[in-house]
């Protein structure tokens, strides 16, 4: 299943570069970065998996290794990589016929691993025979694309969850789904939602689990207006984002905000930073930081502080997406601030307010605001490669990176890495 989205440094003792990840120095040999997540929720907004788009496929992913034998390597490269990809979650894999056959699924292990029997496979006795293994493997197995007279209708018996594409059925055929599939054994998953409203409409019907980017718009909008409790968040936001930084002004407003000023001392005295000595007031945080690391980590602090009533995966989200562009600016020529262009484009969500009134309160660059805003801008290559590497939209994603003059390897490998800085940069919640 896919779906779409929308949505002069001061020379100052900087912090220590992050602690080398092993995941990532595992994936660059075996190819793992050319993978995406897509989030799986629960009625709770908790995340409770991950769909993992392998770029040519989960089978020709391991086929395309000749040393098939050396499963050991394959297995500990790719359970390093969905440690970060998944973050303790369950990782849904796309099972095609051959996958099913060849028991591929079974590199990960069964508390991990979740295997999503595609809506081709038709249900013959070698397939079957492949569901009872892997239910006596204690894996959970999922329909994927389920629907009204599905020919899969044996391999229900098997099945932990069925997914139901609430773009191809009707309201009253998923009701009829639920009634007769969906039980205590087996949960139903509603996919492709794209609203709050078609969120709130799935869970009232019954549905258990959610998938798509649902969460990343806003629920809320009074006015033209941010709402009162939002205010502050904008304001420290509008600071950090002015060409020349008034930093007395800065740490005035910090000590009024004392959630955000905890998070941030906590920050910088975290291994993250690798300091030799404890940062213990805002004032001399302001100072061995400089202005570069400053902008970063008040708008880092924002952005979790901002989204304690929301989503956990749309603070990440929202970090990897700056961390990203933050990375491929390294690699282009451009002037604006691409880490915030990241940040703002899910900002719209975390704050509640619509992008256009946000908008309005900050100094942001034409360029930047033009394409946040889905108007004609020179950085709406990049904002797409963004959306497209986060979705896995793979052949979509090359067209930009060529466009862009960035190679496909580098692209993945800047994404791969943006999820384990936002991982690290959040506590791995």
């Amino acid at each position: 299943m896919k779906f779409r989205h929308a949505s002069a440094d001061v020379k100052t003792v900087q912090p220590a570069p992050a602690k080398k990840n092993t995941s990532a120095n595992t994936l660059s040999l075996a190819g793992q970065r050319f993978v995406a997540r897509q989030p799986i929720l629960d009625r709770s907004l908790n995340v409770f998996g991950y769909e993992l788009l392998f770029r040519n496929g989960f089978e020709d992913y391991f086929n395309a290794d000749p040393e098939l034998a050396a499963r050991s390597t394959l297995d500990t490269s790719l359970l390093l990589g969905i440690n970060t990809l998944c973050a303790k979650r369950l990782a849904f894999v796309n099972c095609t016929r051959e996958v099913l056959f060849k028991d591929l699924i079974t590199l990960l292990p069964p508390n991990q691993a979740v295997a999503e029997i595609l809506e081709t496979v038709e249900p013959e006795d070698r397939v079957i025979a492949a569901c009872k293994r892997l239910k006596s493997a204690g894996y959970l197995i999922a329909l994927d694309d389920f629907a009204p007279n599905d020919p899969r209708i044996p391999l229900c018996e098997f099945a932990d969850i069925v997914k139901i594409d609430i773009r191809a059925t009707r309201p009253e055929e998923r009701v009829g789904l639920i009634r007769r599939f969906g039980s205590a054994k087996c949960k139903m998953l509603a996919e492709k939602l794209e609203t709050p409203q078609e969120f709130q409409q799935a869970r009232e019907m019954g549905f258990v689990y959610f998938q798509g980017y649902f969460f990343c718009r806003p629920e809320i909008v009074i006015g033209r207006e941010v709402p009162a409790s939002r205010l502050h968040y904008v304001r420290l936001l509008e600071m950090v984002s002015r060409p020349e930084l008034d930093m007395r002004e800065i740490e005035k407003l910090l000590k009024q905000e004392a959630s955000i000023s905890y998070r941030l001392l906590r920050y910088l005295n975290s291994p993250l930073f690798g300091f030799g000595l404890e940062i213990k007031s805002i004032r001399h945080a302001i100072a061995i930081l400089g202005e570069r690391e400053l902008r970063r980590w008040v708008r880092l602090v924002i952005t979790v502080s901002a989204a304690e009533q929301k989503c956990s995966e749309l603070v990440l989200m929202a970090l990897a997406r700056a961390r990203f562009c933050e990375l491929i600016s390294r690699r282009m020529p451009s002037d604006s601030d691409l880490f915030l262009m990241g940040l703002l484009s899910l900002m719209d969500a975390l704050l509640e307010v619509k992008m256009d009134v946000l908008l309005e309160q900050l100094p942001v660059e034409h360029d930047v605001k033009a394409v946040l805003l889905g108007q004609k801008s020179n950085l709406r290559p990049l904002y797409q490669l963004m959306l497209a590497q986060e979705s896995g939209e793979w052949s979509q994603s090359s067209e930009l990176a060529k466009q862009l003059q960035l190679p496909d390897e580098n692209v993945a490998s800047a994404w791969f890495q943006s999820l384990q800085w936002a991982q690290e940069a959040t506590g791995g919640k």
